[in-house]
C-alpha cells in the first residue's frame, strides 16, 4: 500500500493530518511532531510544577552555597585552634615546661590534622608553626631517646 492509497482511504481533514503525523513519526527521520505535541501539552500542563522546582533548584543551591561557606569557615577555625595548641605548646617547651608522653602523643594528633589542613589549603599562612612543629619532635625524639617524660 502506497501512501496515496493510505491519503484516499482516510479521506479528508483531520484524518489526513492524523495519518500524515503518524507516518512522519514512524520515519526515520527526526522529526517527530507526535513527541513534540506532547511536550508543549505537558510543559503547559505543569507549567506551575516545573515554576515551583526551578525555586526549589534555586533555593537548594544557596542553601548548598551558604553550607560549603560555612563548613570553609568551620575549617579554617579549626586549623587556627591546631595553630594556637601548637604554638602554645611549644612555648611551653621553651619555658621548660616538662609534659607527659600523653601530651606529646595528644600534641601529634594535632599536628597531623594542621598539616593536613595546609595541605589541602596551601593559600592557608603557616610560617611560625612550621619552626614549632620542628621543634616540638626534636624535643620529642629526645624525650624518647632519654625516656624521661613526665
Amino acid at each position: 500500500m502506497e501512501l496515496n492509497d493510505i491519503i484516499s482511504l482516510a479521506g479528508k481533514g483531520g484524518g489526513l493530518l492524523l495519518i500524515l503525523l503518524t507516518i512522519i513519526q514512524i520515519t526515520p527521520i527526526q522529526i517527530n511532531p507526535w513527541s513534540a505535541i506532547g511536550r508543549a501539552i505537558g510543559k503547559a500542563l505543569n507549567s506551575d510544577v516545573l515554576h515551583e522546582i526551578g525555586d526549589v533548584k534555586t533555593t537548594v543551591k544557596n542553601t548548598q552555597d551558604r553550607l560549603d561557606e560555612h563548613i570553609r569557615i568551620d575549617d579554617k577555625r579549626d586549623a587556627d585552634t591546631h595553630r594556637q595548641r601548637i604554638l602554645q605548646f611549644n612555648n611551653e617547651l621553651l619555658r621548660d615546661i616538662p609534659h607527659t608522653k600523653e601530651d606529646f602523643v595528644d600534641i601529634m594528633g594535632q599536628i597531623d590534622d594542621y598539616e593536613r589542613y595546609c595541605t589541602d589549603h596551601p593559600d592557608y599562612r603557616n610560617n611560625m608553626a612550621v619552626h614549632a612543629i620542628k621543634n616540638i619532635e626534636k624535643v620529642y625524639d629526645e624525650r624518647m631517646e632519654k625516656h624521661d617524660f613526665l
